[in-house]
């Protein structure tokens, strides 16, 4: 069903307005950027080309080297002007999978749901062996099993055999209450933190930190075949991450699958009363023989105001995923609705005062590399606060990256300074449900690369959806997750924020810099 703006015949005097804050907006710019992403939008056909036909995007994959090419070249069909693919520097290994096979054959077969870990090897062929059982919650629990486990398929214990039922829906929205919340900058309970990405943690069943880099050379020297681990998952749901160092002078590692829960917990079951379990497996990983050098992919709309176009709009989102599906909540969406943003503006052929500029990142999921790496480059290093002349052309960067929920508010960062004018941006899609200017800070996403040199950047707040029960960093991270009214939605929103910030007459207010200590 399309959404039907209808254009009003009415004077120009009252194509802008004031409302209860002091900042100005152009209705009429504001309704054709509505029309244009409501009834004209590419945002599910671009979505699904970068998603179901490119695959996964692992830093350092096939994968991800061809979504920057597509990105460079999509960006490049609607018009915008230079678009580069743009390095940032060495990353180490690339990883990716070719084969994933698992089944258990005895006492019975049963194909297992798993996925190998990022940057583990594969068996080089199809394995089998009895399943053995280990345990390990200390240095000196590795002693029991010394000279035990040769030839053996390791699965990793330690969590509960039990998976209770799930009374709560996966999937949520934010009440008006939760948003009201967020306002309060002392209210302890504030949701503010059901936006931001979930924390990682060790899987149940894995030592995390050093031990667990002690007993994976511990496995690997007693000659065990493979590791099966994990168990954060339900329902077919498996959460998966790294494995190993993607360094080159990494210490060897075994094969290691990560699994779901359910199948997880019925070898645990089994081995506990000492049923014998055989396992057969076969996985496939493929590691770059050269080091890995990354890039960012970076488009514009130039300028046309003779004082103001160097001065530089910035929106982005991280194009890397994991690799146990096709990354789409995380951040496919974040990719597309920023494209899509741009998309419109140039369909609309706005006349821009200041560049808009888009970089979609590679690297985030390792630690913000690429999004550190370009502001490091081009506007301050952060571990010196050393600046760069364009340091201070950068009116605001806007990123979104919490998954493929539709805008509710935006993330001030702790500059208040902004508060007056966000508000009065937000005004005209309250019947879009957006309505939250919380004065807390989010992180964990690219725009901490920008705030924490003292450069305005903001985190949307978006509707969770499944995103911390289903799909961030798990094999069910697909085109399947999303709601394309809310890619829509937050495609108009950030298209009006951009438009709005590039056509003011001053930039976004500064918070003071960052104090480096000696």
């Amino acid at each position: 069903m399309k959404y039907t703006i209808i254009l009003l015949a009415v004077a120009a005097s009252i194509l802008s307005f004031k409302g209860d804050h002091s900042e100005r907006v152009d209705i009429h710019t504001v309704m054709q950027i509505k029309n244009e992403g409501f009834n004209n939008s590419k945002v599910l056909g671009t979505l699904f080309e970068l998603t179901d036909v490119n695959g996964p995007r692992l830093t350092g994959s096939a994968g991800m080297k061809s979504a920057e090419v597509w990105a460079k070249n999509k960006l490049t069909e609607w018009g915008l002007a230079n678009a580069a693919i743009e390095p940032w520097g060495g990353f180490g290994k690339g990883w990716e999978i070719n084969k994933n096979y698992v089944a258990m054959t005895a006492p019975y077969y049963q194909a297992l749901i798993a996925c190998p870990k990022a940057w583990t090897p594969g068996t080089n062929g199809l394995v089998s062996g009895n399943a053995v059982l280990v345990k390990i919650d200390s240095v000196q629990d590795m002693a029991k099993y010394a000279g035990q486990l040769r030839g053996k398929i390791v699965v990793m214990g330690g969590m509960s055999t039990e998976v209770k039922p799930n009374f709560t829906a996966d999937a949520k929205r934010y009440t008006d209450e939760e948003l009201s919340k967020m306002l309060d900058w002392h209210n302890e309970e504030s949701a503010t933190n059901l936006s931001q990405k979930p924390k990682a943690s060790a899987p149940a069943g894995r030592p995390g930190g050093n031990l667990r880099k002690m007993v994976d050379s511990f496995l690997y020297a007693e000659g065990a075949t493979a590791v099966l681990s994990g168990g954060r998952g339900t329902m077919g749901t498996l959460f998966t991450s790294n494995g190993a160092s993607r360094a080159w002078d990494a210490k060897p590692v075994l094969p290691e699958m990560e699994m779901g829960s359910e199948h997880l917990a019925r070898l645990i079951r089994l081995l506990e009363v000492n049923k014998e379990v055989k396992i057969e497996m076969d996985t496939r990983t493929t590691f770059q023989t050269v080091d890995s050098i990354e890039n960012n992919v970076i488009a514009e709309i130039p300028g046309t105001d003779k004082k103001l176009k160097s001065e530089l709009v910035i929106i982005g989102a991280h194009m890397d995923s994991w690799h146990a599906s096709t990354g789409t909540t995380d951040n496919a969406t974040g990719v597309v609705v920023m494209m899509e943003a741009m998309r419109i503006l140039k369909a609309i052929d706005i006349k821009p005062r200041r560049t808009i500029r888009i970089v979609l990142w590679s690297g985030e999921e390792q630690g913000l590399l690429g999004s550190r790496a370009y502001v490091k480059n081009h506007f301050a290093d952060r571990l010196t606060m050393e600046l760069k002349d364009d340091h201070k052309k950068v009116s605001a960067y806007y990123n979104l990256d919490n998954g493929a929920g539709k805008i509710r508010g935006i993330h001030l960062q702790s500059n208040d300074e902004v508060r007056n004018i966000f508000e009065s941006w937000m005004e005209p899609f309250k019947d879009l449900g957006v309505t939250t200017a919380t004065i807390r800070t989010t992180g964990s996403t690219d725009h901490i690369s920008f705030d924490e040199v003292g450069i305005p950047g903001f985190q949307f707040i978006q509707d969770p959806l499944e995103y911390g029960s289903r799909t961030h960093h798990t094999n069910m991270d697909s085109y399947d997750r999303i709601n394309g009214n809310d890619l829509m939605q937050a495609s108009i929103i950030v298209a009006s924020f951009v438009y709005n910030t590039a056509m003011r007459d001053e930039m976004i207010p500064r918070k003071s810099l960052p104090v480096i200590k000696k």
